[in-house]
């Protein structure tokens, strides 16, 4: 019998995120992987397949944000265990110094207790500014 991918699961999952640990994060993707990025040029944001691929995608938002974190994650499974989703805060500096603070979930499909797919979406909002310090 397969191990069924639990919410305690994601929840070690989002820690990973937060540590920046992506042995920690890659734990429950499947090798087939896709991942659906919140913005791209598609509809659907942009499309990004197996497991390497991913865990470049997110070491990517690591290197541009290093202070990035996915603040106050649920998470939430089907009772046949296929589906899941975690909501989440994004909190992240942008290299320009705007601040990005939005909601947002992740939608999970899953096989064999593995993620074969994660879909990423969260609110759109303004940059927040700068604050500048007033000098003499």
């Amino acid at each position: 019998m397969t191990r069924k991918l639990t919410a305690d699961d994601l929840k070690a999952t989002f820690d990973a995120f937060n540590r920046h640990d992506i042995d920690g994060v890659m734990t429950h993707f499947a090798p087939d992987c896709v991942f659906y990025t919140v913005g791209g040029e598609y509809e659907y944001g942009n499309r990004i397949e197996g497991k390497a691929a991913i865990a470049s995608a997110f070491q990517a938002v690591w290197t541009t944000m290093p202070d990035v974190q996915w603040a106050d994650h649920t998470h939430f499974l089907s009772g046949d265990g296929t589906r899941g989703v975690s909501q989440w805060t994004f909190r992240a500096t942008n290299p320009d110094g705007t601040r990005i603070e939005v909601q947002g979930v992740d939608l999970f499909r899953i096989r064999d207790g593995l993620i074969v797919e994660k879909q990423a979406l969260r609110k759109q909002r303004p940059a927040i500014p700068v604050m500048v310090s007033a000098t003499k």
